[in-house]
């Protein structure tokens, strides 16, 4: 049986995704660098849960390392690739921007070659609902343009998607980019909002709540984001004809390349989500408004039409159930 690759195994997604294939029966080697950007124990804890199976096997890389990402393509060809590792988070990106130039961008063309070189049926990559910048026609759809990003960390997507789609015109190789709304759930990221105010609130710290509460976000249920991959990741695009007379989509064209948003197309306004949390602690939260920081957006809405008409899914999970399940997790994993 065919290996499945998958890139920042030891990251929230990576991992969840990781599991769901194993859970499958199907062999998956797991990649990441494992560096220091948030808890190195919590990755480990998640490679300690896939390290379980007998179908998956890891090797630390740093993909932006040009021969290491050469050696792991050439050993066997992999049955498809998901690539989920990246330097995550737009704050950091104000501070640490050759950090995405590295794992963004380096990385993602080595791995481009690496696809292109083994024939890769198929690459399924991490994009993000930060290319849309401060777009204001809502919800966002593939069909907008998102020429304006307003962090470098959405640049570095919108770089990726513009890649993808060159590597899928001159080599056929088939790319979905997948633009991620706000993922959060069990086994979560320590710099997102909902770990970091599920601490603070059970410690009883007060909270940073930007832009007075007003923000919006399209909160997604990680087991959505994980049930949309796993269908699109049997669902390769196909190189079709278009005329020349018609203009081209910018999340499609003739070559084999797509790009969907997958989020819940519910947005919730932070002051909301933060009620959500204090009603899973049975506690209430102490909070220190403050204005909007550069680089963040007002309010994300995805339209995944085009997701659903793809794979006759979308996600659906409430943001009440789905914090109580991360609440559950939290209170379990630090103290168990």
């Amino acid at each position: 049986m065919s290996e499945i690759l998958v890139t920042g195994a030891a990251g929230f997604i990576g991992y969840h995704f990781s599991l769901r294939l194993l859970n499958e029966g199907l062999k998956v080697v797991g990649v990441d660098n494992l560096n220091d950007y948030y808890s190195v124990k919590l990755k480990q804890d998640r490679l300690a849960q896939l390290r379980k199976f007998p179908n998956f096997r890891f090797e630390q890389i740093d993909l932006a390392d040009r021969t290491l990402t050469h050696n792991l393509f050439s050993k066997e060809p992999f049955a498809a690739v998901v690539h989920m590792a990246a330097q995550a988070g737009v704050r950091y990106s104000l501070t640490n921007p050759h950090a995405y130039v590295d794992s963004n961008l380096v990385a993602f063309v080595n791995l481009l070659e690496g696809c292109r070189h083994q024939r890769s049926p198929h690459l399924v990559y991490a994009s993000s609902s930060s290319v849309y910048g401060n777009n204001r026609k809502q919800p966002f759809s593939t069909d907008d343009a998102v020429d304006h990003p307003i962090s470098l960390y959405a640049a570095t997507k919108k770089a990726n998607e513009l890649m993808a789609h060159t590597y899928s015109h001159l080599y056929d190789l088939p790319t979905t980019g997948l633009r991620f709304f706000t993922v959060y759930g069990p086994w979560g990221r320590p710099d997102m909002a909902l770990y970091k105010f599920t601490e603070a609130i059970q410690a009883d710290r007060p909270i940073d709540v930007f832009n007075h509460g007003q923000l919006k976000r399209d909160f997604t249920y990680v087991d959505d984001i994980i049930e949309s991959m796993r269908r699109i990741l049997d669902r390769p695009p196909q190189r079709t004809a278009v005329s020349l007379e018609k203009e081209l989509a910018p999340s499609r064209s003739d070559a084999p390349y797509v790009v969907y948003n997958i989020g819940n197309h519910q947005p919730v306004e932070l002051s909301r989500f933060i009620e959500c949390i204090e009603n899973a602690l049975g506690r209430k939260a102490k909070k220190n408004f403050l204005p909007m920081q550069p680089g963040d957006v007002a309010a994300t809405f995805a339209d995944v039409a085009d997701l659903e008409a793809a794979t006759g899914f979308k996600p659906q999970t409430s943001i009440d159930e789905g914090v109580q399940r991360f609440v559950r997790w939290y209170l379990d994993y630090h103290h168990s």
